[in-house]
C-alpha cells in the first residue's frame, strides 16, 4: 500500500523558491505541491499555472488560513526569517527555510525559542549535507571514527573559491514585470556597526554553509580561533580535538565551481569535491586512500554515487523527516551556533 503524499505549501516562489526548491519538489512522487504564496501575482500564477498548483495566495497567513498542509517550504531573505516565520510556526507544521538562520544572534535566539513553542522543527536549506557524495563521506567517517582503522581523525579542511554557483540554474525561470515591494527586515545585530553589519551579511550569505559543513564532517562543536586579515582563512579547533580550516575564495573561477572538502586520518583520508550548487542531476565526488601500513597495499578508491542533485536529495530527506523516517538534516539550533561561530570569527578578523 503506497503511502499518503506530504501536502507541502510554498511561501515564496523567487529565483531560489521556482530553481532550487519547487522545481524538485514536483517532481517528486512522495509529496503533492498543493499551494503556493506569494506576494507578486504576475510571479505567483505563471509558477502555478506551470506546475498546475491550484490553491494560490498572497501571503502565508491567507495560505494557512485555507489550505490544509503537512509541511511548508519557505525560500525567504533571511533579513526576513523572524518576520515570515512568526506568522508560520504557531500552526505547528514543519518547516524548511533556507540558511543562514537570521538576521543576528539575537533574531536567531528569538526564531529558535518560537520553534519549540511550536512543537514543530525547522529544517535549514544546508544542502551541501544532502548531496550523495557528502552522505557517503559522512557514513563513512563516523564509522571510521568508531572503529579506528585509519587511525584517529586529525584535520579538516575545506575549500570554497568563488565561481558560477548558478551552472545555468536559473535557465526558465518564471519572473514578473512588477519588481519587489520593499518589506520589512529583521533587526541588524546591534553591536556591530554598518560596516560590521555588512561584513556580517556577506559572510553568512556566502560562507555559511562552510561553517556549518566543517561541524558536520568534524562531528563536534568547534571555535574559531584564527581569522586572517584579508578575509581567506578561518582556522578553529573542535571539542574533540581536531583542527579545522575553511579557505574562503583564495582564488576565483568564471566558469567552474571547485569547492572541495579533505577529512584527514593518521592513515589515510576522504576528499570530496562538491559541484555548482545549482547545478542538476550531478552529485559530488568522493575520493578515499587509506594506508594501514603493516605491509598491506595503500588503496585509492572513487564509488560511483546516484545522478542525484544535492537540491533533490536535500528535498526527499525534508520529506522523509515530515513522515517522520528520519531526523531534519539540520536544525535551527545548530544554525545558531553557526551564527555565533560567524560572530567570532568576525571578531577576530577585525581585532588585530
Amino acid at each position: 500500500m503506497s503511502k499518503p503524499k506530504v501536502r507541502v505549501g510554498f511561501v515564496g516562489v523567487g529565483s531560489m523558491g521556482q530553481m532550487a526548491h519547487l522545481r524538485n519538489y514536483v517532481l517528486l512522487d512522495e509529496c503533492e505541491v498543493v499551494a503556493v504564496a506569494e506576494l507578486r501575482a504576475e510571479v505567483r500564477n505563471g509558477v502555478a499555472d506551470r506546475h498546475a498548483i491550484a490553491e494560490r495566495y498572497e501571503n502565508a497567513v491567507e495560505m494557512l488560513a485555507a489550505s490544509r498542509l503537512d509541511a511548508i517550504v519557505a525560500s525567504q531573505p533571511f533579513e526576513r526569517h523572524e518576520t515570515v516565520l512568526s506568522d508560520i510556526l504557531p500552526a505547528g507544521i514543519p518547516l524548511f527555510v533556507e540558511k543562514p538562520l537570521a538576521s543576528s544572534v539575537a533574531t536567531g535566539e528569538r526564531i529558535v525559542e518560537m520553534e519549540r513553542r511550536s512543537g514543530a522543527f525547522i529544517m535549514l536549506g544546508y544542502h551541501k549535507r544532502s548531496d550523495p557524495a557528502t552522505m557517503y563521506a559522512k557514513e563513512l567517517i563516523e564509522e571510521l571514527v568508531s572503529s579506528g582503522r585509519l587511525g584517529r581523525m586529525t584535520y579538516v579542511r575545506i575549500l570554497m573559491p568563488a565561481g558560477d554557483w548558478i551552472a545555468g540554474g536559473f535557465d526558465g525561470i518564471v519572473t514578473g514585470a512588477a519588481s519587489r515591494p520593499e518589506l520589512q527586515s529583521d533587526p541588524p545585530d546591534d553591536d556591530f556597526d554598518e560596516a560590521g553589519r555588512e561584513a556580517y551579511r556577506t559572510f553568512v550569505n556566502y560562507y555559511i554553509h562552510q561553517v556549518n559543513l566543517l561541524r558536520h564532517l568534524i562531528g563536534a562543536p568547534y571555535r574559531p580561533v584564527f581569522a586572517d586579515r584579508a578575509g581567506v582563512l578561518l582556522v578553529a579547533e573542535a571539542d574533540n580535538g581536531v583542527t579545522g580550516t575553511i579557505e574562503m575564495s583564495p582564488y576565483s573561477t568564471s566558469i567552474a565551481w571547485q569547492e572541495r572538502a579533505l577529512v584527514c586520518f593518521e592513515k589515510g583520508w576522504i576528499r570530496i569535491e562538491l559541484p555548482a550548487p545549482l547545478a542538476l542531476n550531478r552529485p559530488g565526488r568522493v575520493t578515499t586512500y587509506s594506508d594501514p601500513g603493516n605491509g598491506k597495499v595503500p588503496m585509492e578508491e572513487t564509488p560511483t554515487l546516484p545522478w542525484v542533485h544535492a537540491m533533490k536529495q536535500q528535498a526527499i530527506n525534508f520529506l522523509a523527516a515530515v513522515r517522520g523516517e528520519r531526523e531534519p538534516m539540520t536544525s535551527a539550533a545548530e544554525a545558531l551556533e553557526d551564527l555565533r561561530v560567524a560572530r567570532e570569527y568576525l571578531r577576530l578578523q577585525t581585532a588585530k
